[in-house]
């Protein structure tokens, strides 16, 4: 049994990291959370039915454990605030032009449902399939498909005046 889970980490772990890095963009968080997803898997083994590809269960433990950690942060705000997300924009030096680009896509995306944030997360920065994607939410890889679709459609409608 701890051969499997030690094999599921080899083959998995970075990617539920990056999966994580989606979620929280915080390096620190994101391992920490990545090695609790699979102390729960080793703990829950048992359950898991072979519904889902492991990559998507062990996602669903991982999203599980990052709502969590988010509840824990709002009922004690003294301590760790979750800081906000890091300008990805060029240096100074760079154009300034896709500095504010880059800027007014995030507020954009910022202003989505959250489930429309983590589609557009999950599809266009983490590069997973739309069949993995769907198998996060517990749905079929159609809905995953029309589900990207509206929220882009939602993006681009924030970009009209």
């Amino acid at each position: 049994m701890s051969e499997d889970i030690e094999a599921y980490y080899r083959e998995y772990g970075k990617k539920v990291y990056l999966y994580l890095m989606t979620l929280c963009n915080e390096p620190d968080t994101a391992e920490e959370l990545t090695q609790e997803t699979f102390c729960q898997a080793i703990r829950h083994l048992n359950r898991f039915r072979g519904e889902s590809s492991v990559y998507a269960w062990l996602c669903g433990i991982a999203k599980n454990l990052w709502k969590a950690e988010l509840r824990r942060r709002k009922s004690h705000p003294s301590g760790a605030e979750i800081p906000e997300q890091t300008d990805p924009a060029p240096p100074p030096d760079e154009a300034a032009e896709s500095h504010e680009i880059s800027v007014g896509v995030l507020r954009k995306l910022h202003g989505l449902p959250e489930q429309d944030k983590e589609l557009i997360l999950l599809r266009a920065a983490a590069g997973l399939s739309f069949r993995t994607i769907g198998e996060i939410f517990g749905r079929s890889e159609n809905w995953a498909r029309v589900s990207f679709f509206r929220a882009k459609q939602k993006l681009n409608e924030e970009e009209k005046p």
